[in-house]
């Protein structure tokens, strides 16, 4: 335990707190003198129990304000931790889709160039007979001529 010397409405006290917590004491003592001495010249010198209870509960009252305030920024944070997680499902139902989408257009486009190949195939074999006949016809043509 530390020992720290305070000094509060114009007196001294001797305070322990764990060690390592001395500023911080120091800090709020003297945020307390402060708050005790604006009262004090707003009220004049009403009693030190007095004005020692009006301190406390004004401070009580801002800490029950910043409470308050904290407790409403949690449910905004929550509210929109809620609405963040909505948006992340919509975003990756809407990828998943997309990515079926992608997968549906590759199938198709798979599909036609097979159809491509298979048509070029079928013209292929169609040229190919039809060179064939005009080439048989052709020479049936040269051999009636060569018979005339």
């Amino acid at each position: 335990m530390a020992n720290v010397n305070i000094k509060f409405n114009n007196k001294d006290y001797l305070l322990s707190c764990d060690d390592g917590q001395e500023e911080s004491l120091k800090s709020l003592t003297k945020y307390l003198d402060k708050k005790y001495s604006e009262i004090k010249d707003k009220l004049g010198n009403i009693g030190e129990n007095k004005l020692l209870l009006i301190t406390t509960i004004q401070l009580i009252d801002e800490y029950f304000d910043l409470k308050q305030r904290v407790s409403k920024q949690k449910v905004k944070i929550d509210e929109l931790a809620k609405k963040f997680s909505e948006l992340k499902s919509l975003a990756i139902k809407y990828k998943d889709n997309k990515d079926n989408e992608i997968n549906n257009l590759n199938n198709d486009v798979e599909k036609f160039k097979n159809i491509i190949e298979d048509s070029n195939n079928l013209y292929e074999s169609l040229l190919d007979k039809t060179t064939k006949s005009l080439e048989k016809i052709i020479s049936n043509t040269e051999s009636i001529s060569k018979i005339q």
